[in-house]
């Protein structure tokens, strides 16, 4: 039998036969036993386990480092890959925060973003958070309504989801909506002080708590969504005075952010906080830069156009090889068909 016979069934072979099933074409790439791993999708979300490996966060844990007067690391995040790095970073807590309406689907503020949304993005970062307690907001117009409304949005989230809490602003007035969803057996974190989704009533983005009154009134909303049941409360845009003594009269964590170092534990958004946004955009005061990854994209970016303009890449370190005597074959086969 010639050799362009038997190429030419072979290719009649790999167009009609059916596929393998995929649990066959997966090639295990073992170094040693302890090295073995499996050649997935090229775009295969799985990363390396967290190295070292730790238990999972859960309100224990919250709880135990509470009375160990141990700072909670908090940050969002609202995808896989954000989540994923936060996790590894051995953050305690990641919250799927409403935030993600400006810093993910470029929405003016948090007000126009829906439930479905929120849910989307919380099973995305649940999928790559192993160790750290998950939380999810509630987003305006999920939770409002009736203490019904808001309990029904918050199973949805937990459900489909797959977070371990939800999030929802407000003081006194939605301590029954917080009483309804944790007498439900879902925990629920607090958020007084600064409440953006309200931010047209209270005259835009502006620090609370800064009057006697004002202060009062932020105490008197932490003790209230405490008594409701909640595990922990978020405390925004208060003075470090404040904030502090909300603190000592309350029983479970206070999470500061704008509100100085004296709460339980802090909270930024990732975005804000890795700098992963243009030159020039507004910062609030609180946000410490602690890096550039905008810098660093744009720079990978602009490297890899160049490269590809000038046909740099793809080197053939990049390129799969084939027997040059297969080429050969596949040449002299085509240039037969032409003739």
């Amino acid at each position: 039998m010639s050799r362009s016979i038997t190429a030419s069934r072979s290719l009649q072979k790999a167009i009609f036969s059916p596929p393998k099933s995929p649990l066959n074409t997966l090639t295990p790439l073992c170094v040693s036993r302890s090295q073995c791993q499996t050649r997935k999708s090229s775009h295969s979300p799985l990363g390396n386990p967290l190295a070292p490996q730790r238990k999972k966060v859960t309100i224990n844990t919250l709880r135990a480092l509470h009375q160990k007067d141990e700072p909670i690391t908090m940050i969002t995040a609202h995808d896989f890959p954000s989540a994923h790095v936060a996790d590894h970073a051995g953050m305690d807590i990641i919250l799927v925060g409403d935030s993600l309406a400006m810093v993910a689907l470029g929405m003016e503020d948090t007000s126009e973003v829906v439930l479905e949304e929120m849910i989307l993005h919380c099973r995305s970062v649940s999928r790559a958070t192993k160790a750290a307690f998950t939380v999810g907001d509630l987003p305006m117009g999920s939770y409002e309504i009736a203490p019904e409304q808001a309990l029904e949005s918050a199973i949805r989230v937990v459900k489909e989801g797959r977070v371990q809490a939800v999030k929802l602003e407000g003081g006194v007035e939605y301590a029954p909506t917080i009483e309804k969803i944790t007498r439900a057996g879902i925990p629920v974190l607090g958020h007084v002080g600064l409440t953006p989704q309200r931010q047209h009533s209270i005259g835009g983005f502006r620090v609370q708590g800064k009057t006697t009154t004002g202060a009062l009134k932020v105490l008197e909303d932490a003790l209230a969504v405490q008594a409701a049941g909640c595990f922990a409360v978020v405390v925004e845009a208060v003075p470090a005075e404040v904030a502090t003594l909300v603190t000592k009269k309350l029983k479970i964590p206070t999470i500061g952010i704008g509100a100085g170092n004296g709460c339980s534990g802090q909270v930024l958004v990732q975005v804000d906080m890795s700098g992963n946004f243009p030159p020039g955009r507004f910062l609030p005061k609180f946000v410490k830069q602690y890096g550039n990854v905008w810098a660093e994209s744009l720079r990978a970016i602009e490297a890899y156009k160049s490269e590809v303009k000038s046909r740099q890449y793809p080197a053939p370190a990049h390129t799969y090889p084939m027997p040059p005597e297969e080429f050969t074959e596949f040449e002299r086969m085509i240039d037969s068909k032409r003739a």
